[in-house]
């Protein structure tokens, strides 16, 4: 039966992903894993390739990682990438406004409007909320927030004036049209935490984890680097197992100063 792999977290456009998976297909097919597609199903949901009982390969969010799928899937490692907010296989989300928005620190945006992409995204709301919450006041900042769906559609919600801030990824941020980043400006960093993880299905042996771990650090570390630029790799790394608690630490800090949901 074909496995699953899903790659849809950064996607530059203009075909970058296939391209990515075609020569990423190549050096699994040689590592020895057999039954891969030929072209990946962009009609699959995240959720449904991360569950999926054929799943070889997907790349997920930290805060999932730990609250969905935690006991459900095996971590494979983490892709590094060069880009601002990021540091080896860490990354922080940037805080944006409107390039002409008069904010320069989070405090100026209380009582304003906040956009957030899902509430099970690390960059777009745990983060978020962490770092917002060290300003609430009984359990609300913001005048309003709201999901958008991803990152794309919260910074074109800040963009044409329905929200005021909201968290982005990096790697996100970076691969936006020129026109995009010009009408937004960053006002701060959020706190940093370990990278959007790859996983694989639980029943995965060690001895194919070992060898899908290889074949990537080989790939994210040399040919995808070069051949690939726009996604902006510089590496792969396979984190101890209580890394990404610090997402987990993030949460309950937020829960501790009576902040348990962006407000």
């Amino acid at each position: 039966m074909t496995r699953t792999v899903s790659l849809g977290m950064y996607d530059p456009g203009s075909g970058s992903v296939d391209r990515l998976w075609a020569d990423l297909r190549v050096r699994l097919l040689a590592a020895g894993f057999n039954d891969l597609p030929e072209g990946l199903d962009a009609g699959q949901g995240l959720e449904a390739a991360w569950l999926d009982e054929n799943l070889l390969l997907a790349q997920t969010c930290g805060y999932p990682l730990r609250r969905l799928l935690d006991g459900k899937v095996r971590y494979v490692g983490t892709p590094v990438y060069a880009v601002e907010g990021t540091e080896g296989p860490n990354y922080r989300s940037a805080l944006v406004v409107r390039a002409d928005d008069s904010a320069e620190r989070l405090e100026d945006l209380r009582g304003r409007r906040a956009a957030y992409n899902a509430v099970h995204s690390q960059s777009g709301y745990n983060t978020f909320r962490e770092a917002v919450s060290a300003y609430a006041e009984n359990g609300r900042f913001f005048s309003e927030t709201f999901a958008t769906g991803s990152h794309v559609a919260s910074l074109l919600s800040v963009i044409d004036g329905r929200a005021d801030i909201a968290a982005i990824d990096p790697v996100t941020l970076q691969i936006q049209p020129k026109d995009v980043r010009d009408a937004i400006k960053v006002i701060g960093w959020t706190a940093a935490a370990p990278g959007l993880p790859f996983i694989t299905v639980l029943t995965t042996s060690d001895s194919d984890l070992v060898k899908l771990q290889a074949a990537l650090a080989d790939f994210f570390g040399g040919a995808a680097r070069k051949d690939h630029p726009e996604f902006h790799f510089a590496g792969f790394e396979v984190l101890p197992d209580e890394a990404y608690d610090t997402i987990l630490a993030m949460e309950q800090r937020a829960i501790d100063r009576s902040y348990p949901r962006l407000a």
